[in-house]
């Protein structure tokens, strides 16, 4: 039976811009980055989470890059991760909003994907 989901891909034009934002930004930490036909297949883990990412893009899916990534990060204290994060440089289209579900960000990576961070 299925346990969890392994990885989510982010697609990129710059694998290189994005590994240094995911790791250097995010804090994410290379699990794998080997040659992978014209791209390498860099995956990378997420704190202690069993789901990672991978900074690749297959072919044909060039116009995903730029776009909103329909997914979110996790976090405990989503007001005191904007603020980490954007001390490191990571551009948030606004600060946290608190809603019925949850408070939440959006912060975008190099290349414009845009992300959602929320909390309970």
């Amino acid at each position: 039976m299925i346990t969890h989901l392994k990885f989510a891909g982010i697609p990129c034009r710059d694998q290189d811009l994005q590994l240094k934002f995911w790791t250097e930004k995010m804090g994410f930490r290379v699990v794998t980055d080997q040659p992978m036909g014209p791209q390498r297949w860099i995956e990378l883990a997420v704190g202690a989470s069993p789901t990672g990412v991978v900074l690749f893009t297959p072919e044909g899916h060039e116009d995903r890059v730029g776009t909103f990534f329909n997914g979110s990060f996790a976090c405990d204290d989503v007001e005191a991760t904007y603020r980490q994060l954007s001390e490191r440089g990571v551009e948030f289209r606004g600060p946290p909003e608190k809603q019925p579900w949850g408070t939440f960000a959006a912060f975008k990576d190099p290349e414009g994907n845009e992300f959602i961070l929320s909390s309970r």
